[in-house]
């Protein structure tokens, strides 16, 4: 159907770009304030600008889990950013509600106590894109889908979106907005990367296609398992990350990992580029989410703007990425 998602990549384009693609990464700062500070995620951001990007994407939790954090520390350091000349009209802000301490759940009250909270983090007078973080089975749907309809109409927020839904709640979010004349959700973020296709493909797909909603695929590298870093093996479990980059590395993960350094040496570029690149050129997708902690890791991943995968690119990549039938 091909309506939000269109209006949505006319947004992320802006007056920036001629090339009728998005740009392939969406910057993911849920490091910033855990663990990347104030001046090197400013850096970071200069960066991502500069080279092309447009989304930014936080959301109003991080990083609560932090001793001594209260939440909203990435919205308030990107507000810092904002606030710079010039620098709103160059970026689409996607920020998350639901999981903040101070404004749990999907609510109508939780959902504008929380929007209010980032628009002032965030020091800017509207949301480009406001997502449900996760599903909450303890409000109803309905309420949810109306109160950010709402926000549309205030003209604090301009599209709205769901983050980790299931295909079947989100096909009944759609359902309700549609049946109720209200603002549907326009995008999804979703799990989804080069070791993990099976649920997004069979499940979610079908759902993005049919409603031609825009796609922002979070976990875009496993963990940093499709860095390449831990090519040879399993991935140690050292830190958390590390300990879920292991839960990814099956065998045929392993497998897809020598088969994106082939691709990416033929490139000349990181393997996180090109296991950007690969999402990028998916139906729907209007930018990969991808976090960096400094500037050589942003510079790996913004490699992904110069890769033209070829058709001997991605059949290697979908042959060895392939879901597995159980």
């Amino acid at each position: 159907m091909g309506g939000p998602l269109d209006s949505f990549i006319d947004l992320a384009n802006g007056d920036w770009s001629d090339d009728p693609r998005p740009f392939p990464l969406a910057l993911g700062t849920n490091v910033f304030g855990w663990t990347v500070g104030a001046p090197t995620a400013l850096e970071l951001l200069d960066l991502f600008v500069g080279d092309g990007g447009r989304i930014v994407d936080t959301a109003d939790v991080y990083s609560a889990w932090l001793p001594g954090n209260s939440g909203g520390e990435s919205e308030a350091i990107i507000g810092r950013w904002l606030a710079r000349p010039g620098n709103r009209d160059r970026v689409l802000v996607s920020t998350k509600c639901g999981q903040h301490p101070a404004a749990p759940g999907l609510s109508r009250a939780s959902i504008r106590t929380a929007v209010e909270a980032s628009l002032t983090r965030l020091r800017t007078d509207r949301i480009d894109l406001y997502s449900a973080h996760f599903d909450d089975d303890e409000t109803p749907l309905r309420e949810t889908v109306t109160a950010l309809s709402e926000l549309v109409d205030e003209g604090k927020i301009r599209f709205a979106g769901a983050s980790n839904y299931s295909a079947a709640r989100l096909r009944q979010a759609l359902a309700i907005a549609d049946s109720d004349g209200l603002h549907p959700f326009v995008a999804v973020q979703h799990p989804y990367n080069l070791v993990r296709r099976g649920e997004y493909e069979t499940e979610t797909a079908p759902v993005v296609d049919h409603f031609g909603l825009a796609v922002l695929p979070h976990s875009s590298l496993a963990s940093g398992l499709l860095t390449g870093k831990y090519r040879g093996g399993d991935a140690p479990r050292s830190s958390p990350r590390e300990g879920r980059a292991a839960s990814y590395a099956t065998p045929q993960a392993l497998g897809v990992v020598e088969v994106v350094a082939e691709v990416a040496e033929r490139h000349g570029v990181a393997p996180a580029a090109v296991a950007v690149a690969w999402l990028a050129s998916r139906p729907g997708v209007v930018g990969a989410l991808a976090s960096a902690r400094t500037v050589e890791q942003l510079d790996d991943l913004l490699g992904s703007a110069s890769v033209e995968l070829d058709d001997r690119d991605l059949a290697a990549l979908d042959a060895a990425s392939a879901p597995q039938a159980s």
